[in-house]
This record gives C-alpha cells, sequence and structure tokens, in this order.
C-alpha cells in the first residue's frame, strides 16, 4: 500500500518536470536559435516478490512476479531540427543553414550558439548579444586568409584602410569608326595611379592610317607607338593588339572597327588611390567581403562554424549558448559549407524550433498524469483510512 504512494509521489515528480519542461519551451517560442527539449520517462527498480522457476518434466515454469516502484525522468533530450528563417535585412545578422554552431568567446570560455543576432562594439569586433566576441579568421593586409590556423576575434574597426596599388594593366574595348578620315585623331584618357596612390592622366591617341579599304589605326602614348589592322570590323594582327606606356600595359585586343559606332574606351585598370571602409556584406562561406571608398572589395575576415559529433551532449549555458562536454566530442571547426558545416545567410535570422501545437498537447498530457499520480495518494490514503478503521 505504500508502495502505491511512494509510486504517485514519483509519478508527481516526474511529470512536473514535464511541466516545467514544456512551459520553458512556450516561454521560448520566440527566442531566436533556440531549440525545445522533450521530457524522456523510464520506470524505477521493482520489487520482486516471486522469482522465475525453470519447467519441470511434469511442471511448467513459472514467471517472475515484481511490483513497480514508480517512474523517474531518465533525460531531457534536445530537438536540434533547425528553425525557420526570418528576414531581418541586417548584415550583422546570420542563420547558419545546415549542422554548426557559431563561436563566441569571452575570456577564456568559448561557447556556442545558433543564435546569430550580433553587432559590433566599439572596437569594431563582431560580438553577441551577452558581449561574445565571434571567432574566425582575420584576412591579411592583401585580403588573403588562412582557415589553417587558429581562430581569433573577428574585427571590423571603423577606418580601416586599404592601401593604394600602382596601375600595371589596363584594358579598352569598344569600337573604332571605320568611316574616320585618314589622318583624323582620336583621343581618349586614362586614369593610372602609382605605388602611393597619386593619379594621373594617360592619354592614347588613336589616328587613322591606312587606307578607304585598308582599315589600320596608330596607337600613340608615353612616346610608344602601336598599329592596329581591321578586317570587317575584326582585329587581323593580335601580335600588335598592345601598347605599354610607363610601365602600365594596355590592352587594346577589345577594340573593333565597325564603321557608324564610336565607342572606344577605357573599360578597367588594376590601380587605386587607398581607401577606407565604407560597407561590409557576408557571403554564403562566412566571408566578410569590405567595400571601400576608392571603390575596392576586400576580404577582411572569415567567419567559423564549429560541428560535434553528439550536438545532444552539448551543455545550455543560457543567452542560447551551449558548451561542449565529454559527451559531445571535441569542436570540429571549419569555414561555412566545409567538413558537414552548413553555410551562412546573412540579413536573417534562425527562429525558435518550438511547435506550439504539440507543446500546448503535452500541456494536456502532463496535466491529466499529474492529475492520475495524484488520484493514486489521494486513493491510497483513503485505503490507509479503511485500515486504521478497523480499530474501532
Amino acid at each position: 500500500m505504500l508502495r502505491s504512494l511512494y509510486s504517485g509521489i514519483s509519478g508527481l515528480r516526474s511529470h512536473q518536470t514535464m511541466l516545467d519542461v514544456t512551459g520553458n519551451n512556450i516561454a521560448n517560442v520566440n527566442t531566436t536559435g533556440y531549440k525545445a527539449t522533450a521530457v524522456q520517462f523510464q520506470d524505477t527498480l521493482s520489487q520482486m516478490t516471486q522469482g522465475a522457476t525453470a519447467p519441470g518434466a511434469n511442471t511448467g515454469g513459472g514467471n517472475p512476479a515484481q511490483v513497480g516502484l514508480g517512474v523517474l525522468v531518465s533525460g531531457i533530450t534536445t530537438n536540434f531540427t533547425q528553425g525557420s528563417a526570418q528576414a531581418t535585412g541586417r548584415a550583422e545578422d546570420l542563420m547558419i543553414n545546415g549542422e554548426g554552431y557559431f563561436i563566441t568567446r569571452q575570456g577564456a570560455t568559448s561557447t556556442y550558439t545558433r543564435a546569430g543576432a550580433f553587432n559590433l562594439d566599439g572596437d569594431g569586433r563582431l560580438v553577441s548579444t551577452d558581449g561574445g566576441i565571434v571567432q574566425g579568421w582575420t584576412a591579411n593586409a592583401d585580403g588573403t586568409l588562412n582557415t589553417g590556423g587558429a581562430v581569433g576575434n573577428i574585427s571590423l574597426p571603423d577606418g580601416a584602410t586599404v592601401p593604394a596599388a600602382a596601375t600595371t594593366a589596363a584594358t579598352m574595348g569598344g569600337n573604332l569608326p571605320s568611316e574616320t578620315a585618314v589622318g583624323q585623331s582620336v583621343v581618349r584618357d586614362m586614369d593610372v595611379y602609382d605605388a602611393n596612390g597619386n593619379a594621373s592622366v594617360v592619354s592614347l591617341t588613336f589616328t587613322r592610317a591606312g587606307s578607304a579599304t585598308d582599315v589600320r589605326w596608330s596607337v600613340a602614348a608615353g612616346g610608344q607607338t602601336a598599329e592596329l589592322a581591321f578586317a570587317n570590323g575584326a582585329q587581323t594582327d593580335a601580335s600588335d593588339d598592345a601598347i605599354t606606356v610607363d610601365g602600365v600595359r594596355v590592352d587594346l585586343a577589345g577594340l573593333s572597327g565597325y564603321a557608324g559606332v564610336s565607342t572606344a574606351s577605357v573599360t578597367g585598370q588594376n590601380g587605386r588611390s587607398a581607401g577606407t571602409l565604407e560597407s561590409f556584406s557576408i557571403g554564403k562561406d562566412g566571408t566578410v567581403i569590405g567595400s571601400f571608398t576608392n571603390g575596392a572589395k576586400q576580404a577582411l575576415a572569415r567567419i567559423a562554424v564549429a560541428t560535434f559529433t553528439n550536438s545532444a551532449g552539448l551543455e545550455k549555458t543560457g543567452n542560447s549558448s551551449y558548451t561542449a562536454t565529454v559527451n559531445s566530442g571535441n569542436p570540429v571547426i571549419a569555414g561555412p559549407g566545409e567538413a558537414g558545416a552548413g553555410g551562412i545567410g546573412s540579413g536573417m535570422l534562425e527562429m525558435s524550433n518550438v511547435d506550439l501545437s504539440q507543446e500546448f498537447t503535452n500541456l494536456i498530457v502532463a496535466q491529466r498524469g499529474f492529475q492520475a499520480n495524484a488520484r493514486i495518494i489521494t486513493t491510497s490514503d483513503e485505503v490507509l483510512q479503511e485500515l486504521t478503521n478497523l480499530k474501532r
């Protein structure tokens, strides 16, 4: 009789835990990156009242008879299925599409999170809402990344600069009109830069040569000359389709020589002045691309993603973060889209994966289970009351 009382108590405790877990899930229905949890029950040890007997020649065997001693919570598991995406439009808001966790660090402690609502702090570091610094790889001055090295703080300081680059190559495209009279010229100016970022102008003079049927253009710039020949609008001599002026090789292969169109122009050159960071964007592979005032775009950093052999073994630490445990395995750190890690979506956040219909159903189940176990206690009490009344 007392066994039923204690079984009822264990049922009350277990179903109270289920109510607590379900209530926490519902409370976090709008928490970014939250993963719902569920309670698993198991029966406790059973008291043996009769052991099993082996079958004999003339008698059958007997099964064991046991009385259960209640229920307990065997575990609380986390559902790591991905939540829906919520567009925000902020470049700092990130979402992992697939497996993996962002890595944040406070002091010497690393934590892992699916909540990608990040901001820039006063030092230009990418940080989570609780102050954890997002980890990744910082690019070298030339924009190259070494993702094989150790991860560190990602910093995008205000006023970051990209150095100047001297112009060494340029290209021209468009059309030189074939009906231009022999001896007439077309002048095109090109901006070039030295190693300090100082700009200067190089003029290329295209002079119509040949004859009405023999379409040729003489190109002169900085004391250098070249000659272009055309047939049916296309260049016929590819060996002389470039001119080098003050160390800058100008590719002329993109020029054509049709009639009626005069569109010859400089289509590009690889030099630039120094520039300061104006804005940034984050690609699917986690690379942070900076846009500078001189028009240059260069990699600044790459966000790292950690994966685990057993994500269910992670321990929640609050602030939508986890820490590794002995049963989660060590983190495998890689770039987004590598080593089983998911890609990154910028301008969006991962919503909670709580299913409200399931949670409200669990509330009903837990409430009825609690009521049923309470009824076990009241019924056992009534039986005990009858037993004590036998003395009357």
